[in-house]
């Protein structure tokens, strides 16, 4: 026999054994507090054999139609529990009411054995409540940690009735019907705590505690895995997680399968006895833009793309794009092959949810003709104060646009690409502050 079934078998007996001496001494010497008490453990004689009875379908191991196994049966029991003790919460209330405002009338006879049988019952409420309190926590019990809060709730009633009788028997019997009131209060908190407690495991409420340690145990691992979503349930003191987490799409299927095992290894650390599931997704966001890019470029008349942009949406991915098109093209046309783009973008990559476009002109050819500017010396200084040298090379051309200047630059191959980039736009913004009469600079960068 199990530990858990064992600790529940012992509260069978004692619960009955209780039951039983609390009614014939209360009947005996007419106290309230003493039948309220019977009443009292009358429910925890039923709730111990619910608990019994649940303990040993929880311990079933997962089978075809309870494929995550059967601890909620626990949970379950201790609903049942909680119905139990509310009711008696109000029929014990109500009648020490009924005494108190002196509806009802009764002689409490303080006699010695109902003091032994006090005494007697407090023992077993404290040995009872230590016993079933270590073995809950010992094997994370949701039914035997109800077990242990209700007798403990026990002994501070039976406190109460003992004092109820010292008061009775020097003179004062409302302290008989206070103490029965007392008890009653004591079980509708009781109660109200095991349905909340209980409700939230059996409506899957996410485990705040746990959570917060899986979430910690992964985000010691390596950077390159990434937590993308967690949830969590318990039953039966028993946790189950359900992770997915995001690797480079260029690693290997052994790589991924290792990054799962990393992670379950890693919750299982933080939560003992937790069942684990990892579902591996690749990082796609640079493969969703090349792939857009591919699909947009496929397009007939799509003549260049840019600016690709990736937004995330209340959870949906949504693409935005500049895209050019050839200028003779009457609005009508254009906004045909934007809707094209846009629906081979989502058929080729269905993970985008959305496609934002915006439509700009392309001339396909441009008159120009290679021009000796005045303006060279100005350039060739811009370089030189920017980069310590002169421009490797320095072009003029004259275009229906305007002057335009092409200069080549070294940079130090070492250099980071922003950083390079960030260079030939300061020296391209320096030259057209000095020179506005040029109409565009570019800038070519290379080691």
């Amino acid at each position: 026999m199990s530990p858990q079934r064992r600790s529940a078998l012992v509260s069978v007996a004692a619960a009955a054994t209780l039951v039983v001496l609390k009614l014939s001494v209360g009947l005996a010497t007419h106290s309230l507090g003493l039948v309220s008490e019977a009443a009292h453990s009358g429910t925890d004689f039923v709730a111990a054999l619910l608990t019994y009875f649940a303990v040993r379908v929880a311990a079933r191991p997962a089978d075809v139609t309870h494929q995550f196994g059967h601890g909620k049966a626990e949970h379950l029991s201790a609903l049942a529990e909680a119905g139990f003790l509310s009711l008696v919460s109000v029929f014990i209330s109500v009648r020490a009411i009924e005494r108190l405002a002196g509806a009802t009338h009764g002689t409490v006879h303080a006699t010695w054995y109902a003091f032994a049988v006090l005494g007697f019952v407090i023992a077993i409420d404290v040995s009872r409540t230590l016993v079933s309190w270590r073995t809950s926590r010992r094997y994370e019990s949701a039914a035997l940690a109800s077990n242990a809060l209700h007798f403990g709730s026990d002994l501070a009633g039976s406190i109460a009735v003992l004092a109820g009788l010292v008061f009775a028997y020097y003179g004062h019997p409302n302290g008989d019907p206070i103490a029965a009131l007392f008890v009653g209060v004591l079980v509708l908190v009781a109660a109200a705590r095991l349905i909340k407690r209980n409700v939230d495991v059996l409506m899957d409420r996410a485990p705040v505690e746990a959570e917060a340690a899986a979430v910690a145990a992964i985000g010691e691992l390596s950077p390159a895995v990434e937590l993308r979503r967690l949830r969590m349930r318990q039953a039966g003191g028993k946790q189950f997680a359900d992770v997915v987490i995001g690797i480079s799409p260029g690693a290997a299927v052994g790589q991924g399968h290792a990054a799962a095992d990393a992670v379950e290894a890693a919750v299982e650390r933080a939560l003992p006895n937790a069942d684990v599931v990892v579902h591996v997704e690749p990082i796609e966001d640079a493969g969703l833009r090349e792939r857009a890019h591919a699909a947009a470029i496929g397009v007939p008349r799509v003549r260049e793309v840019h600016n690709l942009a990736l937004v995330d949406v209340d959870g949906r991915k949504e693409l935005s794009l500049h895209v050019k098109l050839p200028g003779e093209l009457s609005l009508h046309e254009a906004h045909d092959v934007a809707e094209q783009l846009e629906a081979a973008i989502c058929a080729t990559v269905p993970e985008i949810a959305g496609v934002q476009t915006h439509l700009e002109p392309l001339a396909e050819t441009a008159e120009a003709r290679e021009v000796e500017a005045d303006g060279a010396a100005v350039v060739r200084r811009v370089v030189r104060e920017e980069t310590g040298a002169e421009p490797r090379e320095l072009r003029f051309l004259r275009t229906e646009a305007g002057l335009v200047a092409f200069l080549t630059l070294g940079i130090d191959g070492t250099s980071r690409l922003d950083e390079a980039h960030a260079r030939a736009s300061e020296i391209e913004e320096r030259i057209r502050r000095e020179r506005p009469d040029i109409a565009d600079v570019i800038v070519h960068t290379e080691p």
